[in-house]
């Protein structure tokens, strides 16, 4: 008879009996267990894990063109296919002007991948799939080999119906490249626990390097629990341990500061300007906008910046909870956290180097790390910033959940008989609740709903009543009922965000229960946004606008910065149901309007210089560019705050004729930007919009009604 997972002593019979390879042990051997996994696997279990790689490609790459894309990033990428010295720094333009406000890894992928295929909507989301893709593969073989076939394809599953998960690897930000790199750190930490040796722990060290070039200090939320597992359970010397953690500590600091010495080294004259930094310096966005301002926020000192807008609600242990962030990952959270520590005291008496329990404290310490930072950060933060947390909830739920049902069924303390029914029961409730939240979105929430209430009600019941009658056959239905139930929710809300539209700048999946308010920049990797959730974003266009004219394909959506529909989010974050597009906040570009009439216009009268405008913000540019295909100086960075340009650059940039086009803003602004604005005005020559509109009362992309567009011409002898 089969049941849900063997007893540990027969788990261990059967690994001390492995099968080898057939006799041939050629090439075609192992491509077939590459298909049918080794000897010793349930027949089942390989062609599940397969299914579950193929749901989670379907779900990533469901309509493909029709992702839009964070037009912040695949403006950044487009750059960097033009320009080997954009690649390098992830520069916004190709003329190396500004940078993004994080390090480029994310950018490098995917422009690799543009630069072999060619820029467009698949060749950005290539990498982003695959990498979705290869977490779930990862997480599968790291919980197998220490709990069995049936928690490693539980945990799979789960993270592969991990709302938030779908609709962030559906994206262009940079967080599934950052999850996949910190998985892989874990998997080889776990690999150094076992055998002790140094390299494994040395390539986790490297791997977490390589994930702060992606988003920086969200990269060093597992450390606490890395280091821990590693000093507590591996199978050496306490000498041997603390000289291997001092090695990899040396690894992790040169894979995480080889890029950021290398750009702080190089005169600031011959680099772009750091967007997002006060200083100019990427150690000021490590420690200011991309470190201490996005934990608390405002009051810290993040400069300018000002980092304390959230998207997700108010900080605080509910957040994960509350009806914004509920439906994208707290669904399985009960469950979790009590699998968690029933885990931790059954595996109570193991020896110090007890491989599952190493497991469980690397996987709880990732859950409970990321849970209380996202929670009580009062900076910047976005919901798609707890795809990161996904990881530790799957792995908990297979590996946890396993090892409550052997107990369940197996343990003769009466305790055992009630601690998986009330985690299953728990975690039905809350579902529930979140699906109430949203009742009459749609039929999928309402036959969701009814799901999990009828199964998981099957499930409890059948448990306890197998448990007390001993009918295992019974406790293994029950417990493949536990898994729809718990999974019934988190699909209808995956499903909903494959299929769907959503904000490339802020995905989320399901239906709008709720939105955050406040400005400010991407956080730990994207772009604010006051849309909804299925709503386009700011600079999206409802054709094909933004392709570039070098021959390029531009991710559909983007790039029009005067055609986008609906919502579309001003620099102050506050949502406009105008249909165009803000060029910016402060003295240079504010209130102002960009139709493509007016970028027409602009390239006809470019004369060969470098950039064919400048506006304020970064959200301007990027639109400009996908458009254009022309680098586009953002003089403000995100918020239009950056000091990025100075009135000297800007007389500089137009004395040598590499800029000749500004946008400024007919209300003025305040600080550097007011000088600006101030002096260009009074030296350069305004553009009426006349001069490329078909109307000079109408322009047919942004119903502009000034005759003065903002659009001011330099050239080099109107500088003194």
């Amino acid at each position: 008879m089969t049941t849900l997972a063997p007893p540990p002593a027969q788990e261990g019979a059967r690994r001390s009996h492995r099968a080898g390879p057939p006799a041939d042990g050629g090439l075609n051997s192992r491509a077939r267990r590459l298909f049918t996994g080794p000897e010793d696997d349930p027949r089942w279990a390989r062609p599940a894990l397969w299914a579950i790689l193929l749901l989670a490609t379907a779900l990533y790459a469901w309509n493909l063109t029709s992702i839009t894309g964070n037009t912040f990033y695949d403006a950044a990428v487009y750059s960097g296919t033009k320009s080997w010295k954009a690649f390098f720094f992830g520069a916004l333009d190709s003329g190396s002007f500004i940078t993004v406000d994080k390090p480029p890894f994310a950018l490098w992928v995917m422009g690799l991948s543009a630069r072999v295929f060619g820029y467009g909507t698949w060749q950005l989301m290539l990498p982003m799939v695959a990498a979705g893709t290869g977490s779930v593969a990862i997480l599968y073989r790291s919980i197998k080999r220490d709990f069995g076939a049936v928690a490693g394809t539980i945990s799979a599953l789960v993270l592969t119906l991990t709302p938030i998960t779908v609709a962030i690897t559906r994206d262009t930000n940079p967080d599934p490249i950052l999850v996949l790199l910190m998985m892989l750190g874990a998997v080889a930490l776990l690999k150094a626990v076992r055998n002790g040796k140094l390299m494994p722990l040395v390539w986790s060290a490297v791997a977490i390097g390589f994930a702060f070039n992606t988003k920086m200090m969200q990269a060093y939320v597992v450390l606490p629990a890395f280091f821990l597992v590693y000093l507590w359970a591996t199978n050496v010397s306490l000498g041997k341990r603390i000289r291997n953690l001092a090695v990899a500590t040396v690894a992790l600091i040169v894979s995480s500061a080889w890029w950021m010495v290398i750009v702080d080294l190089i005169p600031a004259s011959s680099r772009p300007y750091i967007g997002g930094s006060t200083d100019n310096t990427v150690w000021d966005l490590v420690i200011g906008y991309n470190g201490f301002g996005r934990i608390f926020g405002a009051s810290s000192s993040v400069g300018s910046q000002g980092n304390g807008a959230s998207f997700g609600g108010s900080s605080g242990l509910y957040r994960m909870f509350n009806e914004i962030m509920g439906g994208q990952i707290s669904w399985l959270i009960p469950f979790a956290a009590i699998a968690l520590i029933a885990g931790l005291v059954l595996r109570g008496r193991a020896p110090r180097t007890d491989a599952k329990r190493a497991a469980l404290m690397l996987w709880g310490g990732w859950f409970v790390l990321h849970f209380l930072t996202f929670s009580l950060a009062e900076g910047t933060f976005h919901p798609y910033y707890v795809t990161a947390m996904a990881p530790g909830i799957a792995a908990l739920a297979g590996a946890g959940g396993v090892l409550l049902y052997r107990a369940f069924r197996e343990g003769s303390a009466a305790k055992w008989a009630w601690v998986l029914p009330a985690a299953i029961a728990a975690s039905s409730v809350w579902a529930a609740v979140l699906l109430q939240r949203v009742s009459g979105s749609g039929t999928v929430y309402t036959v969701a709903e009814i799901v999990v209430a009828v199964a998981g009600a099957a499930s409890v019941l059948g448990l306890l009543v197998g448990r007390f009658t001993r009918r295992h056959r019974l406790m293994g239905f029950a417990a493949l009922a536990a898994v729809v139930a718990l999974l019934a929710g988190p699909a209808a809300y995956s499903v909903s965000a494959a299929t769907s539209s959503t904000n490339g700048t802020n995905p989320t999946a399901g239906p709008s229960t709720g939105g955050g308010m406040g400005g400010g920049g991407g956080g730990m990797g994207g772009a604010p946004s006051g849309t909804k959730s299925g709503t386009k974003p700011s600079g999206s266009g409802t054709g094909k606008m933004g392709t570039p004219p070098s021959g390029g394909t531009a991710p559909s959506g983007t790039g029009s910065s005067g055609s986008s529909t609906g919502e579309s989010t001003t620099e102050s974050g506050s949502t406009s149901e105008s249909g165009t597009q803000q060029a910016g906040g402060g003295g240079m570009g504010g209130g102002s309007q960009v139709s493509s009439e007016m970028i027409a216009y602009l390239k006809k009268h470019q004369d060969g210089a470098t950039w064919l405008l400048a506006v304020s913000t970064d959200q301007t540019a990027s639109s400009i560019i996908l458009e254009s295909g022309q680098p586009v100086i953002s003089m403000g960075g995100w918020s239009g705050s950056d000091n990025a340009m100075t009135l000297a650059k800007l007389k500089s940039l137009v004395k040598s004729g590499k800029l000749h086009y500004i946008m400024v803003s007919s209300t003025g602004g305040q600080g550097t930007n007011s000088e600006i604005a101030t002096w260009v005005k009074a030296h350069g020559t305004a553009v009426k919009s006349s001069a490329y509109s078909s109307s000079s009362s109408t322009s047919t992309s942004t119903s502009s009604t000034s005759t003065s567009s903002g659009l001011y011409r330099l050239d080099a002898s109107d500088v003194s």
